[in-house]
């Protein structure tokens, strides 16, 4: 795919079979069946694994033969976060464990009383941070704001065996009324989670170079930072080995109404956090129109 249609891949069947083997056999049985769906998508996904190539070849600079093989490991890693995030859903948290890098950051937002913007993308899994961030009494006060596109049969299966998150979503909406609903939030002291790196065709956006070439990034998320005066936070949750679990808040400096500085500063940090982490970003797409660009020459 060109684009990101705003919706992942599954079936209900698959999401059963997992969450059996999870909540019966153990969470690394789960990982060792992961074995062999990881590799099914390695052998077919032939759009996700060319969106790799130019990922991990042409902006990572990785070698031909490690290319190859971060194609099974990127589906593999993508594969057991989505493990632990049922998991972890279902009530098995105390099986993980976890630590906050920044989290006083989180907390001095909330202490200003005039909410706050927290900054993400689509590396690791922040959701999983709404179960680890009960325990210093942040919950109910983070909104995700998200396109409701995922498959409607996926999501009522899991409502079925998963702990209702404290994480709260705000649904893009066509009619932009979800804006109305960021400013209720921000008015009640609450926190507004972007991710910043996907955008609908179709959208309004900025762009400005990751990983050393220049491409598109959603406008509204940091139109919104920029112009509201509000603490804004750079937030990740990423996997560690094991079963353990890194937060990591740092808060930015924004100039009012500058959103492509605070764009700059945003692919800044992700492109830290992606040279980490590389395997952690996932983004199956043309994500840098590198190959529609090749098939125009």
């Amino acid at each position: 795919m060109s684009q990101w249609k705003g919706q992942s891949k599954g079936s209900v069947l698959g999401y059963r079979i997992f969450v059996f083997c999870i909540q019966r056999l153990g969470i690394r049985t789960a990982y060792l069946l992961l074995v062999f769906v990881a590799f099914y998508y390695f052998l077919t996904a032939w759009n996700s694994n060319r969106s790799l190539y130019f990922y991990l070849r042409h902006r990572l600079k990785y070698p031909l033969l490690s290319t190859i093989v971060g194609f099974y490991r990127s589906y593999f890693t993508f594969g057991k976060i989505l493990i632990d995030k049922t998991a972890i859903s279902a009530g098995l948290r105390n099986k993980f464990s976890y630590e906050f890098d920044g989290i006083e950051i989180l907390k001095s937002a909330l202490e200003k009383k005039n909410g706050g913007i927290l900054l993400s993308a689509h590396i690791g899994n922040f959701e999983i941070a709404s179960y680890f961030l009960e325990d210093i009494n942040i919950e109910n006060q983070i909104n995700l704001v998200i396109s409701d596109r995922e498959h409607q049969a996926i999501k009522s299966y899991l409502s079925k065996v998963a702990r209702k998150s404290a994480v709260k979503f705000i649904v893009i909406q066509e009619d932009l009324s979800h804006v109305f609903a960021i400013n209720e939030a921000l008015t009640n002291n609450e926190l507004i989670v972007f991710t910043g790196d996907r955008y609908l065709e179709g959208s309004k956006t900025l762009s400005a170079d990751l990983l050393g070439k220049n491409t598109e990034f959603p406008a509204g998320p940091f139109l919104i930072a920029s112009r509201l005066k509000v603490p804004v936070v750079f937030v990740y949750v990423m996997k560690e080995p094991k079963l353990h679990y890194h937060l990591y808040a740092r808060e930015v400096e924004v100039k009012h109404r500058d959103a492509q500085a605070l764009l700059h500063q945003y692919c800044q940090s992700l492109s830290y956090m992606i040279k980490r982490h590389p395997l952690q970003w996932f983004n199956f797409y043309d994500f840098w129109k590198d190959y529609s660009e090749e098939n125009q020459r």
